[in-house]
């Protein structure tokens, strides 16, 4: 059982914005012994996000075909949506109004990939792509076709 994914972040209240309108909740703020953290908890799982003292631009995992490390993270929202491209509109508007708020760390939502059908196995998948608050890539795919 996977126990956690950990983000180091440039800014841990932007990401922590970030993943509040993904849905996540914080559990746990802490701090180790050179940085913030906290524990966020929802969409089916549990990340870590750790502040980077000084960070350094991110690699392009989604843009750059020869990265090689880890990819990006994928949330599965089949039984959130009947719509990938309708829950991600949503999602745009709820980042929109988030980002005019006064104070606010987040940006507009950037989408890497509008929703496209994908084939995977016996079942097919609306899938897309989105950015997360240090330029990560994070998949969002629902489920059409084939076994639930």
């Amino acid at each position: 059982m996977l126990h956690h994914v950990s983000i180091r972040t440039a800014d841990i209240f932007r990401a922590i914005a970030f993943y509040e309108q993904l849905g996540f909740i914080v559990k746990e703020r802490f701090t180790t012994g050179y940085t913030l953290g906290c524990w966020m908890e929802g969409m089916g799982g549990r990340i870590e996000l750790l502040q980077v003292p000084q960070p350094q631009l991110p690699p392009d995992p989604f843009g750059d075909e020869t990265y090689v490390g880890y990819y990006h993270l994928s949330f599965d929202v089949t039984h959130q949506t009947d719509s990938l491209p309708v829950w991600l509109k949503a999602l745009r508007t709820r980042f929109d109004i988030a980002a005019q708020a006064a104070e606010s760390r987040l940006s507009p939502l950037r989408v890497l990939l509008e929703p496209t059908q994908q084939m995977i196995g016996d079942r097919v998948y609306e899938v897309a792509f989105i950015s997360d608050a240090d330029a990560m890539p994070i998949e969002l795919l629902r489920q059409m076709t084939g076994s639930k």
